[in-house]
């Protein structure tokens, strides 16, 4: 996927989510658009770092890149959603390339799933939207039904999935 479609994908996704926390549209829509979407936008701009230092789609697209970003909040106690667009990025680029990436750098192998379109594709930006759909999807499930479900989990997991947020 190219820098435009990860910045659509991120953008979208942080007004999305932001208006799905606090969808009144007042000035604390305003404010929870940019905690949710700066994060996200940080974090889907990283990973392409690596076609300045490294190799592209290895360096920096790995899970290790994505568990150090999951962990960020919890050790530093910001940028909560960092990893949000991180994940993001590794969704659209499986999907946005037919080249894969090396999830488990450095080992050299590529993976990928057998529906991307190449990035140059007319539909290329059909896909980055499909993704963004899903994912608010996704949010806004999480966020009308995650509640319930976390009151029913033990404490420590109570506890870290309340320090991701």
């Amino acid at each position: 996927m190219r820098e435009r479609g990860h910045v659509v994908n991120a953008v979208g996704l942080g007004v999305g989510i932001g208006v799905l926390l606090e969808p009144a549209l007042t000035m604390d829509t305003v404010v929870a658009v940019l905690t949710v979407g700066v994060p996200i936008l940080l974090g889907a701009l990283f990973p392409d770092i690596d076609t300045s230092f490294g190799k592209h789609r290895q360096t920096f697209h790995n899970l290790a890149v994505l568990v150090g970003f999951a962990a960020f909040p919890v050790v530093f106690g910001n940028l909560a959603y960092v990893w949000l667009g991180v994940l993001t990025h590794y969704v659209l680029d499986l999907l946005g390339n037919v080249k894969g990436m090396a999830l488990l750098y450095p080992y050299d192998r590529f993976y990928d799933v057998p529906v991307g379109v190449n990035v140059d594709s007319r539909w290329a930006d059909v896909v980055t939207m499909l993704v963004t759909a899903v994912e608010l999807a996704a949010a806004a499930a999480l966020i009308t039904y995650g509640p319930a479900l976390l009151v029913r989990a033990p404490p420590d997991v109570q506890t870290a999935v309340l320090s991701l947020v």
